[in-house]
């Protein structure tokens, strides 16, 4: 296997493969100079040896014969071009989240994935773990009743950024960072590897921001519950956009509704995150105290599947539910299966011998940015829209259709 994006998120993707003894990382790949480094060195320090080779461009990994498999962890605007470089090369792909920052382009991959017979990964790795595949297998079984509504909560994009204007940091090859987005000075802190002080996650040049990059995790478990809820889905909503405040320009929060064709809806909120000049944003936190009452406890992300006779409440912490003695059925047992995978690394590696679709497959991926994308769009067009799922398009909308396609690159970058 190779890395391909050696950052924090990168790296801890990469651990999970390092700790599987039928693969071996055998290179990493970044622009950032420091990064890279601190990469190969996980990698040298895990096998005992100097044998990890380093890479600048993404496409001296991807034309190595002897690599199976790329984890991809790049910035966003960079997750499909280097998918596509990657399964055109043979590659199977393990690809962190979100998938990409137009539709088009996650309809390309999955075109070129699926020709290619290329194994792929989604980085929602809620999927593989139990107490998600516990709350999703219970309501696909009726456990809640029909189902009816779903409540989606994550944390919103930060606010603010640095207007200054500054060198890049050494080691950065910003031109090459860059790539297919617009040409741009380097403001302070666009690309830190720090999470504090970052702000290309919530520019969006190179991202929806959370809407998306936290937002997919829980809507991706509302689809893996929910199932089929029909062909089309009416969506509206609002978001708080501080363009203004700084270079962040993706929403700080929002309130999306969504309602399928098939009788559920859902509403999709993003909760106040982060700071503003070192105060805080001031924005409101929709429905704290109501969802507090009625799941017991809530955490900063959720999903909560409401019935006609109880309820499933799932986060990273743990599963609620009503009524409680739920909790005691065993879902490996019931008639409606999902996948229970043993972890989102071991399961992609599995699927690589037996040349199956993993647990978050691309069909899966695409189907979650829709939601994301949709999302986005809802916030900013302010109407009601109307999104068929078999066209993957809006009807009778040629304004929100344009934003499905895929943005113009830099050359030489093209989809």
């Amino acid at each position: 296997m190779a890395l391909i994006g050696c950052g924090p998120q990168g790296r801890g993707v990469m651990s999970g493969f390092l700790n599987q003894k039928d693969c071996q990382v055998v290179a990493v790949c970044d622009v950032k100079g420091d990064q890279l480094e601190i990469g190969r060195a996980a990698v040298n320090k895990r096998y005992g040896n100097e044998d990890c080779k380093t890479y600048h461009d993404f496409r001296e990994v991807t034309a190595r014969k002897d690599i199976d498999a790329c984890i991809i962890a790049t910035p966003d605007h960079w997750h499909v071009l280097v998918a596509l470089a990657a399964v055109r090369a043979g590659k199977d792909i393990y690809l962190e989240k979100p998938l990409a920052i137009s539709l088009e382009e996650g309809q390309v991959l999955r075109k070129v994935v699926r020709r290619h017979k290329r194994v792929f990964q989604f980085g929602t790795q809620q999927r593989s773990g139990r107490m998600f595949w516990q709350a999703c297998t219970l309501v696909r079984n009726g456990h809640v009743g029909s189902l009816r509504h779903i409540n989606v909560w994550a944390p919103g994009s930060t606010p603010g950024g640095s207007l200054k204007r500054t060198t890049p940091p050494p080691g950065l090859d910003y031109d090459f960072w860059l790539g297919p987005a617009p040409e741009v000075p380097y403001t302070e802190n666009r690309c830190s590897d720090n999470g504090a002080l970052k702000t290309w996650w919530f520019i969006s040049d190179y991202t929806l921001g959370f809407i998306s990059g936290w937002g997919v995790h829980p809507l991706d478990i509302a689809l893996w519950g929910g199932g089929s809820m029909g062909r089309r889905f009416e969506v509206e909503g609002r978001g708080t956009f501080r363009n203004t405040e700084g270079i962040c320009d993706t929403a700080t929060v929002w309130e999306v509704d969504y309602r399928f064709s098939g009788g559920v809806t859902m509403k999709f909120i993003g909760l106040p995150n982060g700071q503003n000049q070192g105060k805080p944003t001031g924005d409101p936190w929709l429905y704290e105290q109501e969802w507090r009452a009625k799941y017991r406890r809530i955490d900063s992300h959720g999903t909560a599947f409401e019935g006609t006779d109880g309820w499933v409440h799932v986060d990273r912490t743990g599963v609620n539910l009503q009524p409680e003695e739920l909790i005691d059925l065993d879902p490996s047992h019931m008639p409606t299966s999902l996948v229970h995978s043993p972890g989102h690394a071991r399961n992609f590696l599995d699927c690589v011998r037996s040349r199956s679709d993993p647990v978050s497959n691309i069909d899966a991926a695409v189907a979650a940015d829709i939601l994301c994308h949709t999302a986005d769009a809802a916030t900013r067009l302010g109407r009601r829209l109307t999104f068929d799922l078999d066209a993957e398009e809006y009807v009778n909308d040629a304004a929100a259709n344009a934003r499905l396609r895929c943005r113009p690159m830099r050359r030489p970058w093209r989809l």
